[in-house]
């Protein structure tokens, strides 16, 4: 399906602003049964992008494999964060997105100015300046250059994850939810790897009994998550 290339128009208009270095960030594995959720910072400048870069889920695996070195060398700085599937646990979604962006955007060899946030919730707040874009990692170039190399580094982690748990067929799911993975998880029960508050728990009789409460600000959000 043809797509527009992201553009500079948000970076552009931050600086305007007075925003002198602007770093687009995206989350991966928010949705995703096991695994950490991983967060993409990048700093690109007003360059001109390289070609076919766009949103990580409108890019075939080998589209993705392909670029993310290319933008590794083309960004100006890079960083990625996460946060484990005990701290989701502990902290909620929102709390542990923010940690894993704390940690992205301390990473970088340089802090920005200004942030662009995909999505239409700001979960990182102050002290930096935010935008949130809805689509952003589709129309931004720096968040569209953090959606790939977040995506890229996170499946090849859950890969390498699900090695010891061959069963669950991480290479292919990433930790998201499939029907091998829930074939799985019924039939052996969740690894350390799998966060024990999410409703897919629900589900297995068998394993109910491992849920942990989660708090009530992300109980909703975390419902529609089940099979």
């Amino acid at each position: 399906m043809p797509y527009d290339p992201p553009t500079h128009s948000v970076e552009r208009s931050l600086r305007r602003a007075g925003a002198r270095l602007v770093v687009g960030l995206d989350e991966v594995g928010r949705g995703a049964w096991a695994g950490p959720v991983m967060v993409g910072a990048a700093v690109t400048g007003l360059r001109r992008p390289p070609e076919g870069l766009t949103d990580s889920k409108l890019l075939t695996e080998r589209r993705r494999d392909a670029l993310a070195p290319v933008l590794e060398e083309w960004v100006t700085a890079y960083a990625l964060g996460a946060a484990s599937p005990q701290e989701c646990d502990d902290l909620g979604m929102t709390a542990a997105l923010r940690l894993a962006a704390v940690r992205a955007l301390e990473a970088l060899p340089v802090q920005p100015d200004a942030v662009i946030l995909d999505g239409k919730h700001d979960y990182l707040g102050g002290p930096w300046k935010v935008r949130t874009v809805i689509k952003g990692d589709q129309s931004c170039v720096c968040v569209s250059a953090a959606s790939v190399l977040a995506k890229v580094r996170r499946d090849a982690l859950m890969a390498e994850l699900g090695a010891d748990h061959p069963a669950f067929a991480f290479d292919e799911n990433a930790g998201y939810p499939s029907p091998t993975h829930r074939a799985a998880l019924d039939e052996l029960g969740p690894t350390e790897h799998h966060r024990l508050s999410w409703a897919y728990l629900d589900a297995l009789p068998r394993w109910s009994h491992l849920k942990r409460q989660r708090t009530a600000a992300d109980t909703g959000e975390q419902l529609s998550l089940g099979f």
